[in-house]
């Protein structure tokens, strides 16, 4: 007598609900479906075995994905001298299989555990894709297979470089399997990872001015961020004769590169955003993922490079967006070649960060006001009655460091203020305490 297992399946007569346990048996260890057999084990038997194979063809080929027809089979098994549709399923080889319409999601990914058909777990799910498409982000299968490409098509039309079912598989955006790719989710309308940007007053992250998060395809967000950067990007003029040079905070060929580095080489199977942040000083930005296996700080430097994300350097490189591989920091470097400050690279385990200074800003930093040196002196001077009582006009040239006019003038102030006063007057032997306000 037949009874379920991990691997079998028994079915009065044919329902929709099927298909969940043939997408089950396919995602673990494949099985067998027994359509005309009681739960029991008691055989009923199917008296139109055509109509029913017509519907169990029907279910596999329109409502699982991807195609999983080579790997099942239908046939009419005689048991207890009565038919029995059989559903044999194998194991398939591009799992995770899934609901048409549910998308590589629990509620659509299906496993066996004993004899119960049960949605599967996310881990589950991505260990399946990691299983079936290898350790590499890019060519995983996508998530979300409802995907929209209108910025990538608009931005390859404007390039005149075709892209259609074509030229999407030959770049990868489409697998062996005819499912959208991880990279076709970097690339497409719906793509889940964001660049952030932050203005800050001053050099210290503690008053921001503005932020800015851009979305979408990650060839929309190139353009909108650099956009945005270079709006930020001011101007400094500066004359020679009759002849105005024009100097940029930052040379526009440096943000590119700083940009298109942070896309391309970012590690997207982490969770999380690329950061741009812009200081008065300084711009940086800070990519998830280290330097790739093999490759050091001094490799980089030099220009080496090992791509973490082939395929979408491919695409850029199709797109003239970037001209060779490992360019990128050696031409940043190249952009401050005449400048005394020059751009600073950091690596971390888990992270990547560009900095870029500001040219102009040694030449707009603001000089010490004249007040706040006269108040620093005068803080000076009243941390002389810290182990006096008095002081004369001598002792003030000798701790300042500064001179007999300098020291009269100062004090002269310092009385006004009603920070010191005099004790007594005898001239440069003038004794002075602290006033009210000291």
């Amino acid at each position: 007598m037949l009874t379920e297992s991990k691997t079998i399946e028994l079915k009065r007569e044919y329902v929709d609900d099927i298909k969940k346990t043939i997408t089950a048996f396919a995602n673990t260890d494949g099985g067998q479906i027994f359509i005309g057999v009681e739960d029991d084990g008691t055989v009923c038997g199917i008296r139109n075995t055509d109509n029913v194979i017509q519907q169990v063809t029907n279910s596999i080929r329109d409502s699982i994905r991807p195609d999983i027809t080579l790997f099942t089979e239908c046939f009419v098994e005689v048991i207890e001298e009565k038919n029995v549709v059989v559903v044999n399923v194998q194991r398939g080889t591009s799992r995770p299989y899934y609901i048409a319409g549910k998308g590589i999601r629990p509620e659509g990914v299906f496993v066996r555990q004993g004899t119960s058909t049960v949605p599967a777990t996310e881990t589950a799910i991505l260990n399946m894709i990691k299983e079936t498409s290898g350790d590499c982000y890019e060519d995983a299968r996508s998530l979300n297979q409802q995907l929209t490409f209108e910025k990538t098509a608009a931005y390859f039309a404007k390039k005149d470089i075709p892209f259609e079912t074509a030229q999407m598989k030959t770049l990868n955006l489409i697998g062996s399997d005819n499912m959208y790719t991880n990279l076709a989710l970097l690339l497409s309308d719906q793509c889940v990872h964001t660049i952030k940007l932050a203005i800050f007053e001053g050099s210290r992250k503690t008053i921001f001015k503005e932020r800015r998060e851009f979305s979408g395809s990650l060839l929309h967000q190139l353009e909108d961020a650099f956009e945005f950067i270079d709006l930020c990007n001011k101007t400094r003029a500066e004359f020679e004769g009759l002849n105005r040079i024009d100097m940029r905070d930052y040379p526009p060929e440096a943000i590119r590169e700083a940009l298109l580095n942070s896309v391309v080489h970012r590690e997207y199977s982490y969770s999380g955003s690329t950061l741009i942040s812009i200081f008065d000083d300084r711009m940086e930005f800070v990519t998830i993922g280290g330097l790739v296996k093999g490759i050091s700080y001094n490799d980089i430097m030099l220009g080496v490079s090992v791509l973490r994300n082939q395929h979408l350097a491919n695409v850029f490189y199709r797109l003239k967006l970037i001209e060779a591989y490992g360019t990128g920091v050696p031409k940043i470097m190249e952009c401050y070649d005449n400048e005394n400050v020059k751009p600073q690279v950091e690596v971390s385990d888990n992270a990547f960060k560009i900095t870029l200074p500001n040219t102009n800003y040694a030449h707009e930093a603001p000089a010490p006001k004249k007040e706040a040196v006269i108040n620093e002196k005068k803080e000076n001077v009243m941390r002389l009655f810290e182990n006096r009582e008095f002081f004369i006009r001598k002792d003030v040239e000798t701790a300042l460091g500064i001179s007999q006019a300098t020291a009269i003038s100062l004090l002269r102030e310092m009385l006004d203020d009603g920070l010191i006063k005099k004790s007594t007057q005898r001239g440069n032997r003038t004794k002075y305490k602290a006033g009210m306000k000291g």
